[in-house]
């Protein structure tokens, strides 16, 4: 039992080492030792699942020294997809290793490949690893979406939600808390891109969301640092498209453009508009700025019509001017005039 325990006990490191710089001389047996482990951890939590005492030690032991976000015993059961999503997003990983980690989802162990209760997560690991196996570093044909590799983090995530058995709520926070910084953000957009499962250039449904998007938007609108980083990290294109799917972001997006556009100040001697203050992540460029107004006034006409008229009611406060370098909203409304590809929106 004490060998058990100790075993348990070192599932931390390896998921701290699966998102380290040290898989960069892990060749294809050493990523499959990494997931063979993975899968005995995840026997165990099937074997031991309905005893009570001996879920309670697992836990406590797995709880044992831990520096990052709390483990228990459910974590065993849903090792593999750990692994997985903190190998996909190391960019340390090696071609080999990662081609073969991608084989691994196409082609689980045999005592996988049968039909069950787990069977979603299983064609939900195939999906994306088909989607990531014939050219890892392409995109997608329409700007507007995310590339592959978000796209299948997208799915293993969503897989791992399903298995969950708490509220959709509780379980995306808990789960999304193990992911790193700035990649949730992408992992998330790629996750409501897939549940919208709209054209990006079809205007917003009127239909409120539900299930999983609507708990992903509420986490995200909850909390004002989250939608500042989620909107801040991502492009103008991927955002445009996901306010043309879910209109209640509209408004916090276009508070936080104005926000960031307010900060701007006018540089005479250089003719251009820059961060009035010390630069940070949380500010926008001019030319950033510009793109992302661009991005809704070439997109569905809800979005179009929003963001011109925030442009016009705060280039009215600002006093109207039609003068460069007075009012950073009269000048983004008179770049985007003189603008031939975004003439057809602007008529």
């Amino acid at each position: 039992m004490e060998t058990l325990l100790w075993q348990v006990e070192q599932l931390p490191g390896l998921l701290a080492v699966s998102r380290s710089g040290q898989v960069r001389d892990w060749d294809p047996p050493a990523l499959d030792r990494a997931l063979q482990w993975g899968r005995y951890f995840q026997h165990l939590h099937g074997r031991f699942r309905a005893q009570p005492r001996l879920r309670a030690a697992l836990g406590q032991r797995l709880r044992r020294g831990q520096q990052g976000p709390p483990l228990g015993f459910p974590h065993l059961g849903r090792c593999p997809e750990l692994l997985g999503l903190s190998l996909l997003g190391n960019r340390s990983l090696p071609p080999a290793a990662c081609h073969r980690l991608l084989r691994s989802f196409l082609l689980p162990p045999g005592d996988q490949a049968t039909a069950g209760p787990c069977s979603l997560g299983l064609l939900a690991r195939r999906k994306a690893a088909v989607h990531l196996l014939p050219t890892p570093s392409s995109v997608l044909a329409r700007p507007e979406e995310l590339g592959p590799q978000l796209r299948a983090e997208a799915q293993l995530l969503l897989s791992r939600l399903e298995e969950e058995e708490e509220e959709e709520e509780q379980a995306l926070g808990r789960v999304l808390e193990q992911l790193p910084g700035p990649r949730v953000y992408q992992v998330l957009a790629a996750l409501l891109l897939e549940q919208a499962g709209a054209n990006p250039g079809e205007e917003a449904s009127c239909r409120e969301p539900a299930g999983l998007a609507a708990a992903v938007l509420f986490w995200l609108l909850g909390n004002s640092g989250r939608l500042s980083a989620f909107c801040r990290l991502l492009p103008g294109s991927i955002l445009a498209a996901l306010t043309a799917r879910y209109p209640q972001l509209g408004s916090p997006y276009l508070q936080l453009l104005t926000d960031w556009g307010s900060r701007l100040s006018y540089n005479p001697l250089c003719g251009q508009w820059a961060n009035s203050c010390c630069p940070s992540e949380d500010q926008l460029s001019w030319e950033e700025l510009r793109e992302r107004f661009s991005c809704f006034v070439r997109g569905p006409t809800p979005l179009r019509e929003a963001a011109l008229s925030a442009l016009k009611k705060l280039k009215t406060l600002d006093g109207d001017f039609e003068v460069c370098g007075l009012s950073v909203w009269s000048d983004l409304l008179l770049e985007m005039q003189a603008d031939t590809s975004l003439k057809k929106g602007l008529d």
